[in-house]
C-alpha cells in the first residue's frame, strides 16, 4: 500500500476538521402533548409522550410541603 508523498499541511488539515463543528442538528418539530420542542422520531424528555401515547412514565417530584394541611415536625 502506498504512502502519502508529502504529509498535510496544517491549514489544510483545520480546515478539514473546522467542517464537523459546522454541522447542525436537523429540523425540530414539536410534541402532541406538551408542545415542547423534540427531534423528529424522539421520545419527549419533557413528558415521555411519542405519538400521541405515553411510552415513559416520568416520575413526579416530591413536594415540600404535602397539601391537606400537614404540620411539618421539628
Amino acid at each position: 500500500m502506498p504512502n502519502p508523498f508529502r504529509k498535510h499541511t496544517p491549514r489544510r488539515t483545520g480546515n478539514r476538521r473546522s467542517k464537523n463543528s459546522q454541522l447542525h442538528l436537523g429540523g425540530q418539530s414539536r410534541c402532541t402533548n406538551c408542545k415542547s420542542m423534540v427531534r423528529p422520531h424522539t421520545v419527549c424528555k419533557e413528558c415521555g409522550f411519542y405519538g400521541g401515547k405515553l411510552v415513559i412514565a416520568k416520575k413526579e417530584k416530591k413536594a415540600k410541603q404535602q397539601e391537606g394541611g400537614e404540620e411539618q415536625q421539628g
